[in-house]
């Protein structure tokens, strides 16, 4: 019997993976609910090539916005054939004096990677707050690991532009500033949580749509 457990568990083990691997994709069906494993898979019958391109990230993002930057997801929502795949990615446009601001994902560690223009971009590690940033000029690469507070900053004379990859296909996204300053929280709680007087929450949550 402790001889047939170690075979059994082999054995297991292979089979689990040779079922994985008989499923080449699962096209997301976006008429279905998404769920912690992902969305429910499209009917082959309904996939074409059509199902793994998107070209929705040959056109510059709008960044006549506060932050002067815009973000252009290909997420599952937007790009259903990476359902499953662990992958997705996006297109960072950054107007002059442009910032995405301290936010994290939750679900998905990201490369980025400069296409044009300077960046300075950086993350703060959890365990003891290091904070870990550099200048990034085009070709450069930097990675962000999973669920860490990060940013990235238009730090050049002239537009930015960069593109993301993300290790799932919906990383989920929490920007710290509109977490705080752009909802009801009460501006009371802000304040004992934060440190900050409460002229600057509502200053802050008048800029940002918050209430309270």
């Amino acid at each position: 019997m402790k001889m047939f457990l170690p075979i059994l568990f082999i054995f297991c083990l292979s089979f689990s993976a040779s079922y994985a691997s008989v499923q080449d994709f699962c096209v997301a069906d976006l008429s279905m609910s998404d769920g912690p494993a992902g969305y429910p898979c499209k009917k082959v019958s309904g996939v074409s090539v059509d199902s793994f391109v998107y070209s929705g990230l040959g056109t510059a993002g709008n960044t006549t916005n506060i932050i002067k930057a815009a973000v252009t997801p290909a997420f599952v929502a937007q790009f259903p054939g990476v359902n499953g795949l662990g992958i997705s990615a996006a297109r960072l446009d950054l107007a002059v004096g442009g910032v995405i601001p301290m936010h994290t994902h939750p679900g998905a560690s990201e490369i980025l990677v400069v296409i044009e223009g300077t960046i300075c971009a950086g993350f703060i590690s959890s365990s003891a707050n290091i904070v870990y940033f550099k200048t990034l000029n085009k070709g450069d690469i930097m990675v962000f690991p999973q669920g860490l507070l990060h940013f990235q900053i238009n730090s050049g004379k002239g537009s930015g532009l960069a593109f993301v990859s993300f290790s799932s296909p919906n990383p989920g996204l929490q920007i710290l500033d509109f977490a705080l300053f752009a909802n009801n929280l009460p501006t009371e709680l802000v304040t004992t949580t934060t440190f900050l007087d409460a002229a600057q929450v509502k200053k802050l949550k008048g800029v940002l749509g918050g209430t309270g």
